[in-house]
């Protein structure tokens, strides 16, 4: 047997312990290696800066300073001049036979637009025809009076009444023949049908009937069969707040821009400020009146009113060309050295003569400005 076997298992496991012991003693632990990683911090990258490699070849402007009136926008949208604006009523009530114009449609005076079937006609036509009958009875009797006066068969007074009888007679053939008119019906060639003209020339902007439908004043519905509006003019019916109220007055001017066609610019008139406020925006409706050159301007299109007041004031202008429309806002870049430039938020105003645009907010006169925006901004997305 061999002298390590022959020793006790105690013996053995006292040794290891030992061991172990004067190693855990000669090598002290890290506390730094047990404790996780330090976190990196990145800065974000600013996405208003952008650097490039040849800045020269983007030309700089100076922001020039400019006098202009104040000024207070508010939108608006386009409605038809009420004065302007006929309804079509028919006279005859029945049923619509026919239509001939509809909703949209350009129409001249005296145009036809529809065929009404009327019970009215004929009653109409009926008193005319009894009308016609009691006058030519009572001129027989006139006549017969007179003769028989100048025999001396009567006395003067028949001949007076039956003179009497004529012109009552006469008056309700003229009341007759003039209701057969109102209604449009020919005495001559009369007809089951009524037809209704346009009263005056313009754009049908409302219909209330249709085939088979019900018309005129004592049928159940609207009694304005249809509605034409004179669109040479136009009403901008705009909302001011409150505390704008004071610098807004009648007879005042506005520039008119839609945002159908940004591109340009109507000059309207002020031509009535609501006495009445609304309770819940705290704003009053402003109308004003511009004309329609083409018929540009369609009913419901919305409008933005640049209204000028008379206080003068001291503004921003720069190149056109060097605003920059994205996002639905407007931006300018300005050097910001070492070969980068920053795009800054500005709110452009109008377009001025030379190419010019103002700026209302967002930069001062006499910095400076890369005077091609959208070169810049191409270059930065390549």
């Amino acid at each position: 047997m061999s002298s390590i076997s022959s020793r006790h298992p105690a013996t053995i496991l006292f040794c290891v312990g030992t061991y172990l012991l004067a190693g855990c003693k000669g090598k002290p632990s890290d506390p730094g290696s047990e404790a996780p990683p330090a976190a990196v911090v990145q800065a974000d990258t600013d996405v208003n800066l952008i650097h490039v490699d040849h800045p020269e070849q983007f030309t700089l402007a100076a922001a020039t300073s400019y006098e202009a009136t104040s000024t207070i926008q508010v939108t608006g949208t386009v409605n038809p001049d009420i004065s302007r604006t006929i309804p079509v009523i028919s006279i005859a009530s029945g049923r619509v036979l026919e239509i001939h114009a509809r909703i949209g449609d350009y129409v001249n005076k005296g145009q036809l637009l529809m065929d009404v079937q009327s019970t009215d006609v004929s009653g109409a036509f009926g008193q005319y025809l009894k009308a016609v009958n009691d006058e030519r009875l009572t001129q027989v009797q006139l006549d017969r009076a007179k003769l028989l006066n100048e025999k001396g068969a009567i006395p003067n007074s028949q001949v007076e009444i039956a003179q009497n009888a004529e012109d009552d007679a006469k008056a309700a053939l003229v009341a007759a023949e003039e209701q057969l008119r109102v209604l449009g019906v020919d005495k001559n060639h009369p007809a089951a049908t009524v037809k209704v003209y346009a009263p005056a020339s313009g754009y049908i902007i409302a219909q209330n009937v249709t085939n088979a439908a019900a018309a005129g004043v004592t049928y159940s519905g609207s009694p304005n069969a249809f509605t034409i509006a004179d669109l040479s003019h136009v009403w901008i019916i705009c909302d001011v707040y409150e505390n704008d109220l004071p610098a807004v007055h009648l007879g005042q001017k506005a520039d008119i821009r839609l945002t159908a066609y940004p591109d340009r610019v109507l000059t309207g008139v002020i031509s009535d400020i609501g006495a009445v406020l609304d309770p819940q925006i705290r704003t009053a409706k402003v109308r004003i009146q511009v004309e329609n050159p083409n018929t540009l301007m369609r009913i419901g299109m919305f409008a933005t009113a640049t209204i000028h007041g008379k206080t003068m004031e001291t503004r921003a202008q720069v190149p056109a060309t060097a605003v920059l429309h994205l996002h639905d806002r407007d931006w300018i870049y300005i050097p910001a050295g070492e070969g980068k430039f920053r795009r800054v938020s500005v709110k452009g105003g109008a377009i001025l003569p030379g190419n010019m645009q103002e700026i209302l907010s967002g930069i001062n006169a006499g910095q400076q400005v890369v005077s091609n925006a959208l070169a810049l901004q191409n270059t930065a997305d390549q």
